[in-house]
């Protein structure tokens, strides 16, 4: 009764044993994460189809576990415990065969899936890189001024940034590599592949910080030059707010300060032309650096302000020299105003004198010698006051040159025409009062001698009549009239 049951319990043992091994064996063939990623992937795609089958070992097992039940049912008590026995032997196995092929299965695919992340970023690493290489193979671009060479800076140090922060990236991949090598010890994340990998980054970030190094000595340099530009600038500005200070009216100082002030200036420009000559020796280098438009616009600017510290230093000289001949002038006209005050003071002081010496017009003269002698005194007042004409001519002339001076000199105008004045006030005096004796002396002279005419024509008619008488008796008779009339003759 026992012997079917028995021969079907061993069947399905001996079948499930034979499945369970050569399910074992064929594990054992692909339990391995060493070797190329195709192999890997081979391993793995056959651990998947293991891994399918087993539905078909755990019918196998249930064919095991019925046949068993069957056997128990219908076997003598002392073969239960051989049954049983052989029953737990093919659950343990079945357990440990299921196991090893989970375990198989998820050990390649971890590795697989592993190896897949690691691929992923690599490739991702490596566009970065293929990237970063073409962003940083052309050669630094000239820029035109100093904002265009800062940006260019900041966009080094971006890109040096992002390259510093795709180290972290860069240690995971290399820490991978390494955990990934020690599994699958394919060439692919070898050592040396890690020390490649980390070698294309480092000459990345060499030629990035190169990069940024460079632009950064480009920028402080044109920086540098830019700051002392500003500085000679500011020093330009000030000299020409001086400069414009000691021209024109509206400035107020004294001509000597103007010219002290001038002179101070004067001694700055050496030092600018100095500062002048050091910004173009420290344009060169900015220039090499710059594009041909910025380099041109340094040298115009250069080319400007030194046409700018010529102008003044030129318009400065000039006016120093203008203020000199205003002073030098000043003292010419101090001079000739002096020269002048004297001359007014010692022509009117001679007219003073003139005019005490003279009598007083109202005066009448007594004897005839008097009235000759103030004839004299005013005749010789008029040649004195005569011998003035070429001083007082002079005088004129000054009047008309006094206008043109830059000194007020309304006082000593107002003397010159005064003195003028006065002048001609005392000639037109002496003119009258020697016209009005000389015409006195003539009436006085002139009275006798009309006499005397009168009496020689009368004389005259007298000796017409006395050449007429017949003889000289009747001569006789008109001696004592002839004689009377000399008698009456006024002189």
């Amino acid at each position: 009764m026992t012997q079917q049951p028995q021969e079907g319990f061993d069947r399905s043992v001996e079948d499930a044993q034979a499945w369970m091994k050569a399910v074992q064996e064929r594990l054992q063939v692909n339990d391995n994460t060493q070797g190329p990623r195709a192999a890997l992937e081979a391993r793995l795609r056959e651990t998947e189809k293991i891994c399918q089958l087993e539905p078909e070992g755990r019918v196998k097992v249930d064919l095991v576990l019925r046949a068993a039940e069957a056997l128990l049912a219908c076997c003598p008590r002392d073969q239960k415990p051989e049954i049983l026995a052989r029953l737990k032997d093919i659950k343990a196995r079945w357990e440990e065969t299921v196991t090893y092929m989970t375990h198989c299965h998820s050990r390649i695919e971890w590795v697989w899936l592993h190896w897949s992340e690691y691929l992923l970023a690599r490739d991702e690493f490596y566009r970065w890189f293929q990237k970063m290489t073409v962003t940083l193979e052309p050669h630094v671009e000239l820029q035109l001024g100093l904002k265009e060479k800062q940006w260019q800076l900041s966009h080094a140090q971006v890109l040096l940034h992002n390259v510093d922060s795709q180290a972290v990236l860069l240690d995971r991949l290399l820490e991978e590599a390494a955990s990934l090598f020690n599994r699958i010890g394919d060439p692919s994340v070898d050592e040396d592949a890690q020390k490649r990998m980390k070698a294309e980054y480092d000459a990345v970030k060499a030629k990035a910080q190169d990069r940024v190094a460079l632009l950064e000595r480009v920028a402080q340099e044109h920086e540098q030059y830019q700051a002392s530009v500003d500085e000679f600038q500011l020093w330009l500005k000030a000299v020409v707010e001086k400069v414009n200070g000691c021209l024109g009216r509206s400035c107020k100082l004294p001509i000597p300060h103007r010219l002290s002030a001038l002179q101070d200036i004067a001694k700055d420009f050496p030092r600018g032309e100095a500062s002048l000559q050091r910004l173009e020796e420290q344009s060169g280098g900015v220039i090499q650096n710059t594009s041909p438009l910025g380099a041109e616009k340094i040298t115009r600017e250069l080319e400007e302000m030194g046409k700018v510290l010529e102008k003044l230093r030129v318009l400065g000289e000039e006016e120093e020299e203008r203020l000199r001949g205003l002073l030098q002038s000043r003292g010419a006209c101090e001079q000739q105003i002096r020269r002048l005050e004297a001359e007014v003071a010692e022509f009117r002081a001679g007219l003073q004198r003139l005019a005490q010496d003279g009598p007083e017009p109202t005066e009448k003269a007594g004897t005839e010698d008097e009235l000759v002698a103030r004839w004299r005194l005013y005749s010789a007042t008029r040649a004195a006051l005569a011998s003035e004409e070429p001083r007082v001519d002079w005088l004129q002339a000054q009047l008309k040159e006094v206008i043109t001076f830059p000194h007020d000199l309304q006082l000593l105008s107002d003397s010159i025409v005064t003195a003028i004045q006065e002048y001609q006030s005392l000639k037109g005096k002496s003119t009258r009062l020697r016209n009005a004796a000389e015409t006195e002396l003539w009436q006085r002279f002139q009275r006798p001698l009309q006499g005397l005419q009168l009496w020689k024509a009368l004389a005259q008619r007298l000796l017409e009549v006395t050449t007429s008488l017949p003889d000289l008796p009747s001569l006789h008779t008109f001696l004592p009239q002839i004689e009377l009339q000399v008698t009456r003759n006024p002189t």
